[in-house]
C-alpha cells in the first residue's frame, strides 16, 4: 500500500474511534507501517522467491544476468553488506546472500569454533536468518526515517518541488530485503528431520535451501578430505521433503538448490537398493570399488553384490564404508545432477577442488544434454588460492602455446615478484572475468563466495590491532578507521544512527509529543558528523 493511501487508512481507522483515537497521528501510523512492510519472515520467504524466479528466468534469457552473494555471519554485517551495495549501485537487484553453515559452525555455536561437520545447533540456522533479516528490515527503517525527516524539513521550509521529490522516493522506496541461500548441510538427520528445518528457516524467511549430497553424520566441509555420500534416493527423499515444507507454508515459489559432493568424496556408507539392472540404484553401484570373486571366495561378513551375471566383491574399508572406483568423480557430479533436477530441484551446486571454467563446463555441457537449462550455483571459495590457481592455469597454457616460461618457476608462482609481472597480470584479469565467463560458458546462475566476512573480520582486525597497540596509537583507529568512514560515506560513522537512536526519537515525539525526552538534541556528539554519510 502507498505512502498516502495509508495514511488515508489510518486516518479512517482513528476516526472510527468517537474521538477517542484523535491524539494518534495517521501519518505516523502511515510511517510506522511502511518501515514494517514486513511482518512476518514467510511474507518475505514469498517476496524473495518470486524475486529469485524472476531472476532465473532472465538468466535463462540472457546468461549475463547472473547474481551474486556474500556469506554473512551476523545481522549486521549482513546489513552494511546491502546499505553499501544500494550506495554504489543505486539497487540492490541480482545481490544476495549466502548463509553459510561454515560459518554457523565456526562463529555462532554455543559450542565454541567448531569445523563444517554438522555439529552445530542446526536450530541456530534459523535463528541466524532470522537476525540477518531483522537487521535488514531495520536498514530499511533507518533509511525511511531518514526521508521522512527530509520531508517533514521540507514542509517547514515550504519547498513543495523538494517535498514532492521526497514523497516520490518514499513511495517507490526498495527494500534492503534480499533473498538469502541458506545451507540446510546434509539435512541434520533423516528426512524428517530435514523437513523439519526446512519448515523452520521457510519460517525464518529462507526462500532458497542448498542441501548436500553427504551423509548426515558423516558431513564434512566440501573442501576437506574423508566425505561420504548417499545414494540417490537417499538425498531425492530429503528434497522432496524441502518441497513439502515450502508448499505446506504456502511458498510454491520456493527454490531448492541440490548440491553435489561427489567429485571429491570417495566413499559411500551403503550400497544403493537396486531392483533392476540401470535403474538408479544400479547406476550408484557401478560406481563401487569391486572386485570379480566366485562363491568359494566369500569370506565371513563379505558383502557381495551381482552384475551382468558376475559376483562382485565391493571395497570395504575398516570404517565400514564402501569405497568408489578412482575417477568416477565427474561421472558420479553428472548423474547426481541430473536426478536432482528430475526430482524437484531447481538449481545444481557443484563442489569442485579448484575454480576452473572448463572443468565446470565440461559436466555442465552433459547434463545440458538432459536438462537443457540446468543452471548452478557455484562457491567462489576462499578454501581455493585463486592467485595460484590462476597463475599456474596461464603457465600452463603459455606452455601448451610454446612460449618461453624461463622466467617462471611454476612452483613458486605465489610470489610477489610476480604481482607486476605479464603472467601476474592475465592471471588477475582472468579472475576479474571469472563470474562472467562462467556465468556465459559453464551455466553459472548464483556466484556466491561462502566465508568472506569471516575472512575480512580477521584482516581488518589485524590492522587495526596493529596499528593501535603500536606506535600509531589513537592515530591508527583515526586514519585506518574513522577518517575512512567519513570520506567513504559509511553511514556506520553516525553508529547513535545505525542503531536506531533517531528512530526511537521520533517514535518518542508520537507517543509523548513535546514533552518526549529525545536523545538527538544539541549535546548529542553525532552532530560532529553532520555531513557524513
Amino acid at each position: 500500500m502507498a505512502y498516502q493511501e495509508e495514511i488515508a487508512t489510518a486516518g479512517q481507522i482513528i476516526g472510527s474511534h468517537n474521538g477517542t483515537w484523535d491524539s494518534i497521528s495517521p501519518e505516523a501510523v502511515a510511517r510506522m507501517r511502511i518501515q514494517n512492510r514486513f511482518q512476518t519472515g514467510l511474507d518475505i520467504a514469498r517476496y524473495t522467491a518470486k524475486i529469485m524466479r524472476e531472476d532465473m528466468a532472465a538468466y535463462d534469457a540472457n546468461p549475463a544476468q547472473y547474481t551474486q552473494s556474500l556469506g554473512c555471519w551476523h545481522g549486521f554485517i549482513a546489513q552494511q553488506k546491502l546499505i553499501s551495495v544500494k550506495k554504489h549501485f543505486g539497487t540492490t537487484k541480482k545481490r544476495y546472500l549466502y548463509l553459510s553453515g561454515w560459518m554457523i559452525a565456526a562463529l555462532r555455536s554455543d559450542f565454541g569454533p567448531l569445523p563444517d561437520q554438522s555439529m552445530h545447533e542446526k536450530t541456530s540456522v534459523p535463528a541466524l536468518i532470522e537476525e540477518l533479516y531483522t537487521f535488514l528490515r531495520q536498514a530499511d527503517s533507518r533509511e525511511l526515517n531518514l526521508l521522512f525527516r527530509d520531508l517533514d524539513t521540507a514542509r517547514e521550509n515550504g519547498d513543495a518541488a523538494k517535498e514532492a521529490e521526497l514523497l516520490e522516493k518514499i513511495e517507490n522506496y526498495e527494500t534492503h530485503v534480499v533473498p538469502i541461500i541458506a545451507d540446510i548441510d546434509a539435512g541434520f538427520g533423516n528426512a524428517e528431520a530435514t523437513y523439519l528445518l526446512a519448515k523452520k528457516m521457510i519460517e525464518a524467511g529462507a526462500c532458497a535451501l542448498q542441501i548436500e549430497n553427504q551423509v548426515s553424520d558423516e558431513k564434512q566441509c566440501g573442501h576437506q578430505d574423508g566425505k561420504v555420500t548417499v545414494p540417490h534416493e537417499d538425498f531425492l527423499q530429503k528434497i522432496r521433503a524441502c518441497r513439502y515444507a515450502f508448499l505446506e507454508l504456502g511458498v510454491p515459489d520456493g527454490i531448492i538448490v541440490a548440491r553435489t559432493d561427489s567429485l571429491g568424496a570417495g566413499l559411500t556408507k551403503q550400497i544403493a537398493f537396486s531392483k533392476e539392472p540401470g535403474d538408479l540404484g544400479d547406476q550408484y553401484n557401478s560406481f563401487l570399488d569391486c572386485e570379480e570373486i566366485d562363491a568359494s571366495q566369500i569370506g565371513n561378513g563379505d558383502v557381495v553384490i551381482t552384475r551382468n551375471g558376475k559376483l562382485l566383491k565391493p571395497k570395504r574399508l575398516p570404517s565400514n564404508l564402501f569405497q568408489f572406483r578412482s575417477g568416477t568423480g565427474e561421472d558420479r557430479c553428472v548423474l547426481d545432477c541430473i536426478t536432482s533436477l528430475q526430482n524437484g530441484a531447481d538449481l545444481i551446486w557443484i563442489e569442485t577442488e579448484k575454480p576452473h571454467i572448463e572443468q565446470i563446463a565440461g559436466m555442465v555441457d552433459r547434463i545440458r544434454e538432459v536438462v537443457p537449462n540446468a543452471k548452478l550455483a557455484y562457491n567462489n571459495s576462499p578454501s581455493f588460492n585463486w592467485t595460484l590457481n590462476f597463475r599456474q592455469q596461464v603457465f600452463d597454457a603459455w606452455t601448451t602455446e610454446g612460449r618461453d616460461m624461463a622466467a617462471y618457476d611454476r612452483a613458486n608462482l605465489m610470489s610477489a615478484v610476480y604481482d607486476e609481472s605479464e603472467l601476474g597480470v592475465e592471471a588477475d584479469e582472468r579472475i576479474q572475468s571469472f563470474q562472467r565467463e562462467s556465468a556465459k560458458r559453464a551455466g553459472i546462475f548464483h556466484h556466491l563466495i561462502t566465508l568472506p566476512t569471516y575472512h575480512t573480520a580477521a584482516l581488518s582486525t589485524d590492522n587495526l590491532a596493529k596499528d593501535y597497540f603500536g606506535e600509531m596509537g589513537m592515530l591508527g583507529y583515526v586514519a585506518g578507521v574513522q577518517r575512512k568512514e567519513i570520506r567513504q560515506g559509511i553511514a556506520c560513522v553516525k553508529h547513535q544512527n545505525m542503531s536506531g537512536s533517531d528512530i526511537g526519537d521520533d517514535h518518542k515525539e508520537a507517543f509523548a509529543g513535546e514533552a518526549a525526552l529525545k536523545a538527538g538534541g544539541k549535546d548529542n556528539t553525532m552532530n560532529q558528523f553532520a555531513n557524513a554519510a
